[in-house]
């Protein structure tokens, strides 16, 4: 099947940062002279670090069209890697291009090139460096068989949208199409009281209905924990295999198997960061809450964040549901993570593996089509529920989502509520070219 071109550069964003993603994950375990690599699908920017300083050399092939990212005197320490990506970016490539020489290759299908003007090679300082790279645009038949991209010798401003959200995710539209569905959807359950907030992360769509709205956390509370504990083991603070005691006065009822086990059992922090997403534990949380110093330091930091409505008032299980959060927050949270902007390309692709293996599926996973990926963190106290989680389509599409309901206590309907809207949300992202509103306003807060 044919693809536009647009669909065609909205595949060779997404793709080529999940190559990258994948590649530099494994390159700052086993390549000591790269230190990290980031690729920004939003901005088309690829931003790199080594160990010692590096001048790398950027150039334009043709016959096939290919970039070419040479870094001399850093070493790659594993065998070519190359992946097949789609129609318009054919393969992207990475290989030791010699003895001293590691060599990134981005091949174009024919007929297809960069603009060679828009290619900008960026020094930040000695050792980090950024391309900035355009969308893939016609070939021409004057185009020249090679050309070298000098570093510029001032900032790149690359044109994005000027509203962002969660200041990495540029906004576009809203979903005019599906706002409508959903509404007729809350009017059918209108004894639910509910806030939601959607956002497609290759073309910045959003659906915003009620994003702003405080609601109870419940153990959706453990989603920015997980990533505040990633923080810490970021900066050497915390490690995985470090022996945390489960002392009394953290031991609570509600979700989770540990309220069970003898006070003094030792677990290591991995064990217990797990059991917290996993099975939702509320008594690994307050040992990770504990941990990481308290609530009021964690507080601080969900502040730092731009968290506006995450606030921890009272350790697990807070059944009577005082500490708060709300959609936006929660899809911040996400957009920040999956963007690198709180914890490493290493912790974040752990936090998501964790995030991928939780045991509740009766929220945003039931309205999801098959071979969909869902890394997510529930919540349920009774009277509420929630969700929120970032999903990969088979498609290749990304997008976050967050939802939270109140119910009559344990009603089911709540819980079949989040299912429709979550199949809706899905089933428009779905279509080959969704339908978004350029003139309405914008309701989101950034």
């Amino acid at each position: 099947m044919l693809l536009t071109h647009k669909e065609n550069i909205l595949k060779f964003t997404w793709l080529l940062s999940s190559f990258l993603s994948l590649f530099l994950f494994g390159s700052t375990v086993k390549a000591a002279t790269i230190a990290n690599w980031h690729f920004d699908s939003n901005r088309n920017h690829l931003d790199f670090t080594t160990d010692e300083n590096v001048q790398p050399k950027v150039q334009l092939l043709t016959n096939p069209t290919r970039l070419v990212i040479d870094l001399p005197g850093v070493t790659l320490g594993y065998p070519q890697t190359s992946q097949r990506v789609g129609l318009v970016i054919q393969e992207i490539r990475i290989q030791q291009f010699n003895a001293e020489t590691t060599r990134m290759v981005v091949t174009l299908a024919p007929g297809y090139t960069f603009d060679l003007a828009q290619v900008k090679l960026q020094e930040e300082s000695p050792n980090h460096w950024s391309v900035q790279l355009p969308k893939p645009v016609p070939l021409t038949a004057t185009q020249p068989k090679s050309l070298e991209i000098t570093p510029t010798e001032s900032n790149i401003s690359p044109t994005v949208s000027d509203s962002l959200f969660a200041g990495v995710v540029p906004m576009h539209s809203p979903m005019k199409g599906l706002e409508p569905q959903v509404k007729a959807l809350m009017s059918r359950y209108s004894f639910l009281t509910t806030g939601m907030f959607f956002i497609d992360l290759d073309t910045g769509d959003y659906l915003d209905i009620g994003g702003d709205r405080v609601f109870p956390a419940a153990s959706t509370i453990k989603l920015p924990i997980l990533i505040a504990f990633f923080q810490d083991l970021d900066a050497g603070k915390v490690t995985l295999n470090e022996t945390l005691t489960m002392r009394g006065d953290l031991v609570t009822n509600g979700s989770g198997t540990m309220q069970y086990e003898r006070v003094g059992k030792k677990y290591s922090a991995l064990e217990t960061i797990t059991k917290m997403i996993t099975i939702s534990d509320n008594t690994a949380t307050n040992m990770i809450i504990d941990r990481l110093g308290g609530a009021a330091k964690l507080n601080q930091r969900f502040r730092t964040w731009g968290l506006k409505d995450t606030v921890i008032r009272h350790l697990l299980a807070d059944l009577r549901g005082t500490n708060t959060t709300s959609s936006q927050d929660l899809a911040r949270v996400l957009a920040l993570l999956v963007n690198n902007k709180l914890v490493s390309l290493q912790s974040r692709e752990q936090a998501l593996d964790i995030l991928r293996h939780t045991t509740i599926h009766t929220l945003l996973p039931a309205g999801l089509g098959k071979g969909a990926v869902i890394a997510n963190k529930t919540g349920d106290i009774g009277f509420l529920i929630g969700d929120a989680g970032f999903i990969t389509m088979p498609n290749g599409k990304r997008y976050l989502a967050a939802i939270f309901v109140k119910r009559p206590y344990k009603d089911s309907r709540g819980r079949d509520f989040i299912r429709q809207v979550s199949q809706l949300v899905y089933n428009y992202l779905n279509q080959p070219n969704p339908v978004a509103s350029s003139d309405l306003p914008y309701s989101v807060t950034k």
